[in-house]
């Protein structure tokens, strides 16, 4: 099968799976901390940690260029940082039912700048919601999958899980040249190339490939806006 076939086959694959027997609090939750601990070892760049790795999927470094971005910030050492340090059994967990964008988020950041809330939600559910129901040449196919583990697996990169989701669906979905590239975008974008761009999914539209790249970032964003949000409320009350 080809690559585009080989993901439309494990979509439906799921769906089937998911309407005959759906998973355990517990299993899911397993699933979770699996995934969690498995973005820790995934390295911008193209190096990885996962095994036979590098013979799968060439290592990107020799394309990557030395970017400067102090133009661009007060402070050029200010970056990225994993929520957790590798090899730590029991790594922090943000359990997105106690605190959400749509329940608690969004009220607050309306108090503190008037409307700014209705902005930043329609922009998410907009870039979310964003399809042309194709993947590649098919056309009429619910991407919604998809979307969804696209959205998760940045969350779960920062540590925020949802108990309703079964991040199994993550591993199924993502192939590792995809998870390379999805924590160079969100975490170091001025370290992604072409290549990288190129590495996956070949057969879709560039059209496609961008949309990716919009869920990345808002994803990200409501990902940060979420922690900092909760720490305003923690010190608020």
């Amino acid at each position: 099968l080809s690559e585009l076939e080989a993901l439309m086959e494990r979509m439906k694959r799921l769906q089937e799976d998911k309407e005959d027997e759906e998973a355990s609090q517990e299993e899911m939750a397993t699933r979770f901390e699996k995934e969690k601990k498995e973005s820790l070892l995934v390295i911008s760049g193209g190096i990885c940690a996962f095994p036979n790795f590098a013979l799968l999927f060439p290592a990107f470094d020799d394309e990557i260029v030395s970017t400067d971005v102090s133009r661009y910030v007060e402070d050029p050492g200010f970056g990225y940082k994993d929520f957790a340090r590798r090899g730590e059994d029991h790594l922090p967990t943000f359990r997105a039912q106690d605190y959400t964008w749509e329940n608690h988020g969004f009220s607050l950041v309306n108090r503190l700048y008037s409307d700014i809330g209705h902005l930043l939600d329609e922009k998410f559910r907009m870039v979310y919601n964003l399809t042309y129901n194709t993947m590649a040449t098919h056309e009429d196919v619910d991407t919604t999958t998809l979307r969804r583990a696209l959205f998760n697996y940045v969350h779960c990169m920062y540590g925020i899980r949802y108990d309703d989701y079964d991040y199994g669906e993550v591993n199924q979905l993502l192939e590792r040249s995809l998870k390379v590239y999805i924590k160079t975008v969100t975490c170091y974008p001025e370290r992604t190339t072409k290549r990288m761009y190129d590495s996956y999914w070949r057969q879709f539209k560039h059209s496609e490939k961008v949309h990716v790249n919009l869920l990345l970032m808002e994803a990200r964003m409501q990902a940060e806006l979420l922690y900092a949000l909760r720490a305003i409320t923690r010190h608020l009350t």
